[in-house]
């Protein structure tokens, strides 16, 4: 088959030719966006599963569906070790941007530029470096809006004013974060309030939060309420019907087909994890020679497959670890073997290696932090990758 013509895409973050299996979602959010902009009251939305499941994809269709709706939109991805301050007033500089052009009252869009230059200045020194975005130098910055320092009253401030200068065009703003789980708890818990405040006032302002399975946990741990506040969203691998949507339809746009065996064994090697599905099937259109695509074609590509996925997709993740934590990792997949990879009790990992719990904290939390494990329930800990014990266990 033409390698130019293969309609597969696998890519961090690159939406396929087909996004099969997203389309409740993708309807809510039509819905969400509609209520308030008619000043309805309605709830954030929060995505969460394991990578490369296709988190980053679907936030990015959500601002495709509110870019069309003329709202302002902005997005960010949090970082353990950075402040959550000047991204967040990037975003919003880039959500006030797409409305501020039609908006009729220039003094009233500079009104709002100034709270946002007051809020990104309070930025602390050490969070400013390596920052090549500067706040609005246009305008003065504002004095007594979103500049007392306290995160969540200036978010609240800044939050407000935002909305209402959207409000005024009929349309709402839109903030998206990806990697949501790597903001520190008591920004976490800032964004909550502001969340909560401005849905009381029924402000078109609205946060869509992308981050791994442990996100409800930590939001919750933030504030109380946050189990209230969102629209939980589990992203999680594709059922047999929209794998095959995956495959089939962006083939036929390209007039090729699909043996059913075919579909079988690549369903079989994918589980249907998303990146799967696309890594597989190019490799797969690359291998075969003409249509229908075969089984002996997938058995073919298989190997190749399964070789990039070893070098890219696994292996640079565990190359990040250190000795220490490999060592747990490859005691946790000797662990999840016959149990599909779930979840493993810490006590058993320190079990296996003949250490004291407490005394594997620091790889187990290095790990946490590199976004490779994560912990569910207390005292547990399973893979962030599908399919990662499976790799750690075939490099013996």
């Amino acid at each position: 088959m033409d390698p130019i013509r293969n309609p597969y895409a696998p890519g961090a973050g690159q939406r396929p030719p087909e996004l099969a299996g997203r389309d409740r979602e993708l309807k809510q959010f039509e819905v969400t966006l509609e209520r308030v902009a008619a000043g309805r009251p309605d709830r954030s939305m929060v995505l969460s599963g394991l990578r490369g499941v296709g988190k980053t994809v679907l936030l990015n269709a959500l601002r495709s569906l509110a870019v069309k709706r003329a709202w302002g939109t902005g997005k960010i991805e949090a970082r353990p070790d950075q402040s959550l301050r000047l991204p967040l007033a990037q975003a919003v500089h880039a959500a006030v941007r797409e409305v501020a052009h039609r908006h009729r009252d220039p003094d009233r869009v500079d009104q709002v530029a100034g709270v946002l230059k007051a809020f990104a200045l309070r930025t602390e020194l050490k969070d400013r470096k390596g920052a090549r975005w500067q706040p609005p130098i246009e305008v003065l910055a504002a004095k007594g809006r979103a500049d007392s320092g306290d995160l969540e009253l200036d978010l609240i401030e800044l939050f407000t004013d935002v909305a209402s200068l959207a409000g005024d065009l009929g349309v709402g703003i839109a903030l998206f974060v990806d990697e949501m789980q790597d903001i520190p708890v008591a920004e976490l818990a800032a964004v909550c309030g502001a969340c909560h405040e401005i849905s009381q006032q029924g402000a078109p302002l609205i946060v869509v939060g992308a981050g791994l399975p442990h996100l409800p946990v930590a939001l919750a741990a933030s504030k109380s309420y946050a189990e209230r506040l969102f629209r939980y969203v589990v992203v999680d691998r594709l059922p047999r019907e929209m794998a095959e949507r995956a495959w089939t339809l962006p083939a036929a746009s390209e007039d090729a087909t699909y043996e059913p065996k075919a579909l079988d064994e690549l369903y079989r090697l994918t589980d249907g994890y998303p990146y799967f599905v696309q890594a597989y099937g190019k490799v797969t259109w690359d291998v075969a020679v003409e249509s229908p695509i075969t089984w002996s074609d997938v058995m073919q590509a298989a190997p190749e497959a399964e070789a990039e996925l070893a070098v890219g997709f696994f292996g640079a993740r565990y190359d990040r670890a250190t000795p220490a934590e490999r060592d747990y990792m490859i005691a946790m997949a000797d662990l999840g073997e016959g149990i599909d990879d779930l979840a493993v009790r810490t006590a058993d990992v320190a079990r296996l290696l003949g250490r004291r719990p407490q005394s594997l904290s620091p790889a187990r939390d290095g790990l946490i932090k590199k976004g490779l494990v994560f912990s569910g329930e207390r005292g547990t800990v399973a893979f962030t990758v599908p399919h990662f014990g499976k790799f750690l266990r075939s490099q013996r």
